[in-house]
């Protein structure tokens, strides 16, 4: 497979099916969905409670603000480089085009393990929660039902894959909605279905123990945990070979994935912070649920739980579309059994779909046998790839760039160029380094560098004896 050149880069991309088979058969629309369902999981319905416990108010609000940034400047970066290299799977890509191929096989491998481990969690959490409607039946079992059906919406086509993540993400975003006009109206004095006394605006936020209860290092360790509550944003990437008129749609899609995120987040976590106060939230129930039972909806629980089952299943339904292209994407570059590279008529890879599902099961069959050894080193693996990848990204963006322009290339003629260059891609990186450093401190973050660093070792060295030290793996 041969990418343009660092000359060509700034013309337009062809509008036709791209080589490798996969159909160009997704919009805007599609992309931006798919990037919310990555984002939008657990981290906000259920954990979000645990970041307000520990920041306090204000600090969870500028917590996910400064998140929210950092998700801008990746986002800023992946944009110029999924135009420049419009192919599926394409992190790794990026690295081995911008970097070397050492550096895209490790990114291809961290990522994939990450979603892969997620999805496990996602089929075992939305099994648990259904046992508040259905007791009497193992969660096993709902797995297994939930695996089947996420497995047939992948494998029908790239477009019915995008029209279910758009119809999942549209529940979730609604319940966000919801959350954010209703409790802000209650905080504005109109909650006619409560009863009994409701805060007033942002009175909560002035805690007993000041703005910041905990002091400013508790809002530095959960900004440090924010920056994976926004992972799955660059999905858009990975979905950028199976998107049709990329140079029109993947900017469309960045722009509008970074202003909704911004807007349901901080919305979010201002509502439920300024609702709750700061040491009662998230302690035995999703906050999302304590809000709406604050202003009175009634059935809140049921609600609730259905719409996080629905976010559990839409992260899921992206990490095992993400999982199996990054197969097919490592397959086309040598770096994977060329088995992997087999589409149906429909352009899916259905032997990598499979095996990613497979990989998906054995996660949560360690979540179960061995939670304590196997599933928590594959889980700090999975949270310290997601800042991985970013850095990657960013850093190809940069070097990618400069060999651009050294080549004689016209940055004003790009397509799309990331704004302030070198400031983004270097402020992005930084901050990123930066999380991976602070994790050191946090005990209940540490074991992803215990397991991580280790593991992307391991990768650098497997790639050292089966490929040598050439920088031409490409075919």
């Amino acid at each position: 497979m041969s990418l343009s050149s660092p000359t060509e880069l700034g013309t337009s991309a062809p509008a036709a099916e791209p080589a490798t088979g996969l159909r160009r058969s997704m919009g805007s629309r599609h992309l931006v969905m798919i990037a919310m369902g990555g984002v939008i999981g657990s981290g906000l319905f259920l954990s979000s409670g645990y970041t307000i416990s520990q920041a306090g108010p204000l600090g969870a609000v500028l917590a996910y603000l400064v998140g929210a940034f950092v998700v801008y400047l990746v986002m800023a970066c992946l944009g110029e480089l999924a135009i420049a290299y419009p192919v599926s799977g394409a992190f790794h890509i990026y690295a081995a085009r911008s970097i070397g191929p050492a550096t895209g096989f490790t990114t291809a491998w961290l990522y994939w393990l990450c979603w892969a481990v997620a999805i496990g969690s996602e089929f075992t959490a939305s099994g648990l929660l259904m046992q508040r409607w259905f007791p009497g039946v193992d969660v096993w079992v709902w797995c297994v039902v939930f695996a089947l059906i996420l497995f047939s919406l992948n494998a029908i086509s790239s477009r019915v894959f995008g029209e279910s993540e758009f119809w999942f993400s549209i529940i979730k975003v609604g319940a966000i909605l919801v959350l954010i006009v209703l409790g802000g109206a209650a905080l504005f004095g109109f909650h006619p279905l409560a009863g009994g006394d409701h805060p007033v605006l942002f009175s909560n936020f002035a805690t007993s123990a000041g703005l910041f209860p905990n002091g400013f290092t508790g809002v530095l360790v959960t900004a440090l945990a924010v920056f994976y509550a926004f992972s799955g944003s660059e999905l858009i990437g990975v979905a950028a070979g199976e998107t049709a008129d990329p140079e029109k749609n993947i900017p469309k899609a960045m722009r509008t994935t970074v202003i909704r995120l911004l807007i349901f987040f901080v919305g979010a976590i201002a509502v439920i912070a300024a609702t709750i106060p700061y040491d009662q939230v998230g302690l035995d129930e999703s906050p999302f649920v304590t809000v709406f039972s604050a202003i009175g909806i009634p059935f809140a629980a049921d609600i609730m739980n259905f719409v996080i089952i629905t976010a559990l299943l839409s992260a899921g339904n992206s990490g095992l579309f993400s999982c199996a292209r990054m197969l097919f994407s490592l397959a086309e570059e040598g770096h994977a059994p060329k088995a992997f590279r087999k589409l149906t008529k429909r352009g899916i890879p259905m032997l990598a779909l499979s095996v990613s599902m497979v990989g998906g099961l054995a996660s949560l069959i360690c979540s179960v046998v061995a939670p304590e050894t196997v599933y928590l080193a594959l889980v700090s693996v999975a949270g310290f790839a997601v800042v991985g990848v970013w850095m990657s990204i960013t850093a190809s963006h940069f070097f990618h760039r400069r060999a651009f322009v050294r080549a004689g290339g016209d940055v004003a003629a790009l397509a799309y160029k990331a704004p302030f260059f070198p400031l983004v891609p270097i402020l992005a990186f930084t901050l990123c380094l930066v999380s991976l450093v602070g994790i050191a401190f946090d005990p209940n973050q540490v074991a992803a560098l215990y397991f991580g660093v280790p593991f992307v070792a391991g990768c650098y060295l497997f790639f050292h004896f089966k490929y040598g030290r050439s920088r031409t793996a490409l075919r």
